[in-house]
């Protein structure tokens, strides 16, 4: 409408009427009567997470009690951040610290890039018999249990019959016990894990090159491009945005290292490097039943997972504009 006296022109809007909570709780039923069998098949997972997730948060208030098995949770004594207090003025702290900071850290430097290459490699290689075979080996420890995988790096590097040190024996070193010398866990530990994860990993990222339009290849070929040329063009800048989320995600359990594996490996004589947060829990809370101060370091390791989880996310969209959120 024109503004006669003015003579600029002016819009009216007309308000949108906002839906009511009815309307909204109408349209949602319908939407699940839609989708119920797709939300039955997704049902055991949400009762897995209910059960196994965010049923035991309600165990986490006993990180500010004296938690006593005989008067239960609700009934032990408030003790405020006592444990915390004595968990950050314990010696062992910035140990458990650095330990479960730089495992992680070296996993995630040296780990991440080789699922992201040996995606690249498998989908450059032409022979199916060969490539599926690749595949099949590098998967086949995504299969095994962490306790299997243990075994076998135990195996490997035992001094007396382990491969590694027949090898060195062959070639006239002196064999060596890997596992008790602090130099060589951390070493061990990440190797293994890029071992163990680097083929599961990259069906992610074969899956994001498979969705990467073919055309885009045609055009290239028929500009001269080179293999390297199409995979430094097209099929890495194809992947950006599947490896900003995998990067988050890693970051996330960045100071979340698993206890297990590092529990079967690690041994009094390599404590001061291989000892972590989630080892100390273990020790604290089931051998010594320290059930309190355990869950106050839990509760500790946890906050600093989900902060870096939540800077990670944030970078990642300020830098790439993509982000788990």
């Amino acid at each position: 409408m024109a503004d006669i006296g003015t003579g600029h022109s002016a819009v009216y809007h007309k308000e949108v009427p906002k839906k009511s909570f009815r309307s909204r709780l109408g349209k949602t039923w319908n939407h699940m009567k839609r989708d119920r069998q797709l939300l039955l098949l997704f049902l055991p997972c949400i009762l897995f997470y209910v059960i196994f997730r965010y049923g035991p948060l309600y165990g986490l208030i006993i990180a500010f009690k004296d938690y006593s098995v005989f008067t239960g949770v609700l009934g032990s004594e408030w003790v405020g951040f006592e444990h915390f207090i004595k968990f950050f003025t314990n010696q062992d702290f910035w140990m458990l610290f650095r330990n479960t900071l730089l495992l992680g850290l070296y996993t995630l430097i040296f780990g991440f890039p080789f699922p992201i290459m040996l995606a690249l490699l498998l989908n450059e290689v032409r022979n199916k018999w060969f490539k599926k075979s690749v595949q099949t080996f590098s998967y086949l420890p995504a299969f095994l249990s962490v306790v299997i995988i243990s075994s076998m790096i135990i195996d490997f590097l035992s001094p007396n019959h382990g491969i590694l040190n027949q090898v060195l024996a062959a070639f006239g070193f002196e064999k060596k016990y890997f596992l008790v010398d602090p130099g060589w866990f951390r070493p061990i530990y990440v190797i293994s894990e890029i071992w163990a994860n680097a083929g599961y990993e990259s069906i992610i990222y074969l899956a994001a090159i498979a969705g990467i339009s073919p055309t885009l290849y045609e055009a290239a070929k028929v500009d001269g491009a080179s293999r390297f040329h199409m995979i430094r063009h097209i099929t890495l800048p194809g992947l950006f945005p599947t490896m900003l989320i995998m990067f988050i995600l890693k970051t996330g359990s960045l100071i979340r290292v698993g206890y297990e594996k590092v529990l079967l490996l690690y041994n009094p004589m390599t404590y001061n490097v291989a000892d972590v947060f989630s080892t100390y829990v273990y020790r604290k809370g089931l051998l010594e039943s320290n059930y309190s101060y355990a869950a106050a370091v839990g509760l500790f390791e946890a906050l600093v997972a989900m902060v870096m989880l939540l800077s990670a996310n944030a970078i990642s969209k300020r830098l790439g504009g993509n982000g788990l959120w």
